[in-house]
């Protein structure tokens, strides 16, 4: 089945060599063809990226496997641009086999210059204009040998001074993690095959990824379509989704948001979630809160709208039995923010999350009393959507904030698919995983995002595109991009940070605005 546009295949370096060995063995593409696509398309981003490159010195580190393949084609086709060209080759020609090695011979057919690299890996050459990496593919899963670190070594000695292109991936790079292993070539470009592969995807990998181009080098979709990856990258297709105003609209056409949260001292988060959900364009915004905590949140912004639940200013199970009776006049219910962490109000979520009949979404608070209740987290009605940052994950995982960090989309795969909920990890480079165990990778990780009261905002973003009839998934995931959108609009006056959570909601326009008018006209 095809993928919508707003979802890019993030094959992980294993899956991208499946499909390779598909489209040779399937539908008959040549090896040798692929690499030649790959090594043009390489060629093509350099000159869109550097410029011509007649005259220009260009080293090229071929290593020994089908990336030194890839860079032995494009050394071939930049000495026919009249490049000057250098190669250091990793391996001795008579060691290597297949179409690496056709493209060896190829290139010394050509009159290149080829030169073996010593067993130290080390590199007297010249300063070069251009430097290319070639070293390593995607495939690395274990940490550098001394020789293959010298090298890396030197492409970023050189560098300080070259452009460097990174083919596929720049080597040291782990093609799953983005993370180095334990260094990594830092490159200015890095053209990437077939499709981006996760790794590059990742937050970790951006400081050594450069510019990221993709390259098309002929794998048919039809495998692609047949064996889809686990993971999808979010991409700009996604502010398509968000619905446009209608001329003859009234506010209750716009989403009838229900927050229910804050408690003492803690007024602020559901707030914050309230002006998230009117700022993404909902008609009506409500917090439901105990009677006494009323004025607290109607003082922040009058357009919120308050919905008192008994006297005092606790939760308690009792307010449930207020609330339900109303919940006819909305129709969507973010719970969470700011609710507090008393034991009376940890029956109150339980309770909510038991009975209620509207779309649910779940943060902060509310997250923290379900990870008491295993059961209950497997109970949830079907298309709720959990938004936990690290800390919370953690909680629900029953694990620690540091091996979450370090698994990221497992953790939310695992939850969303024991849960069979859609679950929104934040942080740099937020995922989104659904119950199927299908992971969506947001591609911005914005600094200015990194503020209290930011996941709140986004909480009622989500929360008005579910009012506004989006379902679970692509809610949450248009929620998180235009939420990431935000940060990067703020970053243009607050370069430093230093912007308030309240900011990045009333961002919200204006970064659909932008996304409106990157639309082609109709």
């Amino acid at each position: 089945m095809t993928p919508p546009p707003y979802f890019r295949p993030l094959p992980t370096p294993a899956e991208m060599a499946a499909w390779d060995r598909m489209a040779v063995a399937q539908a008959g593409i040549r090896p040798e063809v692929l690499m030649e696509n790959a090594g043009l398309r390489a060629l093509a981003a350099l000159e869109d990226e550097y410029g011509p490159v007649a005259g220009k010195s260009v080293l090229v580190f071929a290593g020994a496997g089908n990336n030194g393949g890839d860079a032995f084609v494009l050394a071939r086709h930049l000495f026919e641009r009249r490049a000057r060209v250098r190669v250091l080759h990793t391996r001795p020609k008579k060691k290597y086999r297949g179409h690496t090695r056709h493209n060896l011979l190829l290139a010394q057919w050509s009159g290149l210059d080829l030169n073996l690299v010593d067993d130290k890996g080390s590199c007297d050459a010249a300063q070069p204009d251009i430097v290319v990496d070639g070293l390593l593919g995607t495939g690395l899963s274990r940490g550098l040998d001394p020789r293959h670190l010298n090298l890396i070594r030197a492409v970023n000695r050189l560098g300080e001074r070259a452009f460097v292109l990174a083919l596929d991936i720049p080597s040291g790079l782990s093609g799953l993690t983005g993370r180095p292993c334990p260094e990594a070539v830092r490159a200015d470009l890095t053209a990437t095959f077939g499709e981006i592969k996760l790794g590059l995807a990742l937050p970790e990998a951006a400081p050594y990824v450069g510019r990221l181009r993709l390259g098309r080098i002929g794998i048919p979709g039809r495998i692609k379509d047949q064996n889809p990856p686990a993971n999808w990258l979010i991409t700009p297709e996604i502010m398509d989704l968000l619905p446009l105003p209608q001329a003859l609209m009234h506010k209750g056409d716009a989403g009838r948001v229900l927050v229910v949260g804050g408690s003492q001292g803690l007024t602020g988060a559901a707030q914050l979630a309230a002006l998230g959900a009117l700022r993404a364009g909902s008609g009506l915004v409500t917090v439901a809160c105990p009677a006494g905590l009323c004025a607290q949140v109607k003082a922040f912004v009058p357009e919120i709208m308050v919905l008192p639940l008994g006297p005092g200013g606790h939760w308690n199970t009792a307010r449930l039995e207020e609330l339900s009776g109303r919940l006819d006049r909305f129709d969507v219910v973010v719970a969470g923010p700011g609710l507090g962490r008393t034991g009376e109000t940890g029956a109150f979520v339980r309770a909510l999350a038991q009975n209620c009949p509207l779309p649910l979404l779940l943060d902060a608070d509310a997250l923290f009393h379900l990870a008491g209740d295993p059961e209950l987290l497997k109970a949830l009605p079907k298309n709720t959507v959990l938004t936990p940052h690290p800390g919370e994950m953690a909680r629900l995982a029953n694990t620690d904030t540091a091996s979450v960090q370090a698994a990221r989309l497992d953790a939310a795969r695992d939850l969303a698919v024991g849960t069979g909920c859609v679950v929104a990890l934040k942080g740099a480079g937020t995922v989104v995983a659904d119950p199927k165990g299908r992971v969506h990778v947001c591609p911005l990780a914005e600094p200015n995002l990194a503020v209290g009261g930011s996941g709140d905002v986004l909480s009622g973003v989500v929360g008005s595109l579910l009012a506004r009839g989006l379902s679970a998934l692509p809610a949450t995931c248009l929620g998180v991009y235009w939420h990431a959108l935000c940060g990067r609009l703020l970053k243009t006056d607050n370069p430093l940070r230093g912007n308030l959570a309240q900011e990045i909601a009333a961002a919200l326009p204006a970064a659909a605005k932008e996304a409106l008018c990157k639309r082609p006209k109709t």
